[in-house]
C-alpha cells in the first residue's frame, strides 16, 4: 500500500470511528471524544466537519455548554461493520481501545 492510501484509510477510518462513539453514547462532545481516544481538539472538530463527505450526517444538539452530537444518519455506511472491525480501525489510526465507561468520562469532566 502506498503512503497516500494509508493516509487516505486513517482519514477515513478516524471518521467511522469518531461517528461511532457519537452514536454508542461513548463519546458525543468534542472534550470527552479527545479524552478517550487521545485526538487533538483541532482534529476532532474537523474529522466531526467532514463525516457528510462519506455521507454521515451528524448535528450538534444543546447548548453551547452542555451539549452534544447526534448522528441522524449513516448514509452508505453499515455501522455493524463497524463494531465488528473496531480492532483494525483503532490500529490503523493508532487509537488505544476504549478502558473506561462514559459515564466515568463524563464524571470527570465535572
Amino acid at each position: 500500500m502506498t503512503a497516500q492510501a494509508g493516509k487516505t484509510r486513517a482519514l477515513f477510518y478516524r471518521r467511522l470511528y469518531i461517528a461511532y462513539l457519537i452514536d454508542t453514547g461513548a463519546a458525543a462532545s468534542v472534550p470527552v471524544i479527545c479524552r478517550r481516544t487521545g485526538m487533538p481538539r483541532r482534529t476532532v472538530q474537523n474529522v466531526i466537519q467532514k463525516m457528510p463527505d462519506i455521507g454521515i450526517q451528524c448535528r450538534f444538539s444543546g447548548g453551547t455548554r452542555n451539549g452534544h452530537y447526534v448522528i441522524d444518519d449513516w448514509g452508505p455506511i453499515r455501522r455493524d461493520w463497524i463494531e465488528a472491525n473496531l480492532g483494525r480501525i483503532r490500529h490503523a489510526i493508532n487509537c488505544a481501545p476504549l478502558t473506561d465507561s462514559p459515564q466515568s468520562s463524563a464524571t470527570k469532566a465535572l
